[in-house]
């Protein structure tokens, strides 16, 4: 049993170190696009039509994917103070009610991003004319991420893993 609970952790991590690229790659195309945009402006003379446009949509899945990644790795942002001072196994069930509560976030995001994304389906972005669909679909997506490393983290609980993220040294 857990030979398949570490199989399941590590395939995790490989989706991890997946997303990870991507969002490398959304933030190269981003800084490539606006870097090129104020260039074009100001140099060249004649901004191109489509960049800002395509910026916008790279910051939208960057954020919602990148959210899922950071929840993985315990980068973002939380009050911790009752974990600090609650013994053991008060600590692990409020981070097992924590990763639950976080997993049924990520369902109403799956949820009501696929019906959002439904709708808006048949509208074109004004510059690019690609469907409206494509940027909207971040939001089920980083909601799927964030249910995946829920799962994630739940497997940490029952394998005694614990990830802390690094402190910066001052």
């Amino acid at each position: 049993m857990k030979s398949y609970l570490l199989l399941a952790h590590r395939a995790i991590d490989e989706f991890n170190r997946l997303i990870g690229w991507i969002l490398a790659g959304l933030l190269l195309v981003m800084t490539v696009l606006i870097f090129w945009q104020v260039f074009a402006r100001f140099v060249v003379g004649s901004p191109l039509f489509f960049s800002d446009e395509i910026a916008r949509f790279s910051m939208l899945w960057l954020t919602f994917l990148g959210a899922g990644y950071a929840y993985r790795k315990g980068t973002l942002i939380s009050v911790d103070i009752l974990l600090e001072h609650a013994g053991r196994t008060l600590a692990r069930l409020l981070r097992i009610a924590i990763i639950l509560c976080s997993a049924l976030f990520a369902f109403i995001l799956i949820k009501h991003g696929y019906d959002l994304m439904d709708k808006v389906a048949s509208q074109t972005a004004p510059s690019t004319r690609i469907s409206m669909m494509w940027p909207y679909m971040a939001i089920p997506a980083g909601g799927v991420v964030i249910m995946i490393n829920s799962l994630g983290l739940l497997l940490d609980e029952a394998l005694n893993i614990h990830n802390q993220p690094k402190q910066e040294v001052n």
